[in-house]
């Protein structure tokens, strides 16, 4: 591979044409010199030396996502809105996987700032205590998963409170009255809205809030599908509000298991829209959170914040009610 003054002597140039021309700082270089050049470089296969630049300009141009579980459809498609939006600013991603695990987030957090990253966006783990967070020295964006901190970082939510109400009045809508809710424990701060969401809208509409139709776990299948067999062992259900569509898919299996029909007998409803939900069966109603915008704007913020830019560090979208034919 050749090196920058190989290949300013193959142009008959000097090394500082070259540079200015490869950090596009060319326009007081003729076209025909610039053409020659790049020419020369796509045909030696020349790759700058990234390290050195950025140690030079302190900037590495990468930036770090970490997400919970990259195999639930909601976590890749955020990725691939903040892979997208990075790559349209300059930005290299890396991405990691916490598994939901504390210690790993911690791990990562710790490996992408060695990697000198100018910039963290993070969906934090549903046990997480923040304590790596709080020592993070790199600019972050918190998205989805909001938590508590003193110090300033930037925010990228939904509504979910006015999204589970939404969901719950929906199912009042279509005639439900013991509506069960299954979602993450409450500790979770986007389960905890959601919860409170549900809450509200019972009392609202004059149904009692009982706790025997509560289940609280993770954000998983399985969740979903252990909630089910748990309340239909302690009470009567003809409606469930799922925290998420993967406790949605879940539950629709444990229902068909106990050959109780959706949504004639039991209507479900999810919370997120992630691209397979429209392909279950029956295909699931849900909350439309707006997950590819989620990842570009969690870009936007990072990119200003790391640029010091004055901007709004906190953004609340809306959701969307999605009517297929589970409920």
């Amino acid at each position: 591979m050749a090196t920058i003054k190989e290949i300013a002597k193959m142009a008959g140039v000097s090394t500082a044409t070259v540079s200015k021309i490869l950090n596009g700082k060319d326009q007081y270089i003729s076209e025909a010199t610039r053409q020659k050049v790049l020419e020369i470089v796509e045909r030696e296969g020349y790759i700058p030396n990234g390290i050195a630049k950025s140690l030079k300009m302190r900037r590495t141009k990468t930036i770090g996502i970490i997400v919970p579980d990259v195999m639930n459809l909601f976590f890749s498609e955020l990725a691939r809105g903040v892979e997208d939006a990075a790559e349209k600013k300059g930005y290299s991603v890396i991405l990691c996987n916490s598994d939901n695990k504390e210690v790993k987030e911690e791990k990562y957090l710790n490996v992408l700032q060695e990697k000198m990253v100018d910039g963290i966006i993070m969906t934090a783990a549903e046990d997480s205590m923040n304590k790596a967070i709080k020592r993070c020295k790199t600019p972050m964006v918190l998205v989805d998963r909001d938590i508590e901190l003193d110090m300033s970082v930037g925010r990228i939510t939904v509504n979910n409170e006015e999204g589970a109400y939404k969901a719950t009045k929906f199912l009042i809508e279509r005639g439900c009255k013991d509506i069960g809710f299954i979602s993450s424990e409450k500790k979770n701060k986007p389960s905890a809205e959601r919860l409170s969401g549900y809450i509200k809208a019972l009392k609202d509409h004059g149904l009692n809030v009982d706790d025997r139709k509560i289940f609280l776990q993770n954000f998983t299948i399985d969740s979903g599908y252990n909630g089910v067999m748990a309340l239909l062992e302690k009470t009567n259900i003809d409606g469930i509000f799922c925290g998420n569509d993967l406790i949605a898919i879940g539950a629709i299996q444990a229902l068909k298991e106990k050959k109780i029909k959706v949504p004639e007998k039991v209507k479900v409803i999810g919370f997120d829209d992630i691209s397979i939900a429209q392909f279950i069966d029956p295909p699931l109603t849900t909350i439309r959170q707006p997950i590819y915008k989620l990842g570009e704007e969690a870009v936007n913020m990072l990119v200003a914040i790391i640029e010091k830019r004055d901007i709004n560090r906190n953004i609340v979208l809306e959701t969307e009610l999605v009517e297929r034919r589970s409920c």
